[in-house]
Formats: structure tokens, C-alpha cells, sequence
């Protein structure tokens, strides 16, 4: 059984602003999602290994997830000066993923078939190999975004307990791990 006050305490320790325990049940993969991927606003379909088509279908992230049961929830937040502040939600982004690898590496030494779920595309190599026909550079360290997975996340806050909208003003960027 997972001991979530200490997970949560990790990751508050490596910067997370929230962070809440997880029921993998409540994962709900639509295909309505990764349509919004498709449509490519992030300019990542099709580019990196972490993003559609590359990662795999839905059927593919149903079965990767069914073997877990419980996880955690983590969330960067962001404070802005209005809703066109693109520098601190850039800074907010980048602190997501620094307190994302930051607890990835502590956790997987306890946890090490973790399935990690980030925010956003994977941003660890300057150029992916994708593009190139070569294998991924880091594949133990691959990481999908929630909504490449089919996730819409503030639903996924919300059947979870977690808060997504923290008030004007504000960004949160969220993230999971599978544990057991």
C-alpha cells in the first residue's frame, strides 16, 4: 500500500506546489483528447517519440496502465502578472518538468516500473530522434503528456481531489506517476 503523505512530502521536497493521491480506475482514455493532438496546436504531432502517432494508440495506453492501480498526482503552479504573462508560464513549464525529473529519480529507486505521465511534449534532447527514423535516445526516461495519452486532465484532477483552476492569475501544469 502506497504511503502517500511520504509521496506527497517527496514531492513538495523537489518543488511541487500540490500534489494528491491518484486511483488509476479513474483514467478515462478519449479519443476526443488525443484528437486535440492531432490537430497538432503544439506543433509536437508526428515530431517526437512521446507524442501521438509515435506513442501509441489508446488500446496501447489502456494496456500499459492496467497492471497499475494507484499513483500520484503532482502540479506546478504558477502565479502571473495577467492572462497573456508568457514568460512565467514559461517558467512555470520548466519547473514542472525540473520538479518532474527531480521526483522520477527518486521515486523510481523505489518504484522501478513507474509509468511517468508528464505535462506536455518530452523536451529531453534538443532535436528528437524521431524525425531521423532512429530509435529514442532515452527510452527508460521516455515520457508521454497526459493528453497524448488520451487524458483530459482537469477531469482527471478533479475524480482524483485535486484542484486544476487555482484562480485568475494563474497556470498549473500537472503531471502523475504510476506506482503499483
Amino acid at each position: 500500500m502506497l504511503n502517500y503523505e511520504e509521496l506527497i512530502h517527496k514531492a513538495k521536497d523537489c518543488g511541487f506546489t500540490e500534489a494528491g493521491p491518484l486511483d488509476v480506475g479513474t483514467l478515462e482514455f478519449l479519443p476526443e483528447v488525443r484528437d486535440m493532438c492531432a490537430a497538432d496546436r503544439c506543433h509536437a504531432y508526428g515530431k517526437n517519440w512521446a507524442c501521438p502517432p509515435a506513442c501509441g494508440t489508446l488500446d496501447d495506453m489502456r494496456e500499459k496502465v492496467k497492471g497499475y492501480h494507484r499513483g500520484i498526482l503532482v502540479q506546478t503552479v504558477g502565479q502571473l502578472e495577467d492572462n497573456m504573462d508568457w514568460e512565467n508560464m514559461q517558467k512555470a513549464a520548466d519547473d514542472q518538468t525540473k520538479n518532474f525529473e527531480c521526483l522520477w529519480t527518486e521515486l523510481e529507486k523505489d518504484y522501478p516500473q513507474l509509468l511517468a505521465m508528464g505535462a506536455g511534449t518530452c523536451t529531453k534532447c534538443a532535436q528528437c530522434t524521431y524525425l531521423e527514423g532512429k530509435p529514442c535516445r532515452f527510452p527508460k526516461r521516455l515520457m508521454h503528456s497526459m493528453e497524448a495519452c488520451g487524458l483530459f486532465v482537469s477531469k482527471v484532477c478533479t475524480d482524483n481531489h485535486l484542484k486544476y483552476n487555482y484562480g485568475p492569475n494563474t497556470v498549473a501544469y500537472t503531471g502523475c506517476f504510476l506506482l503499483e
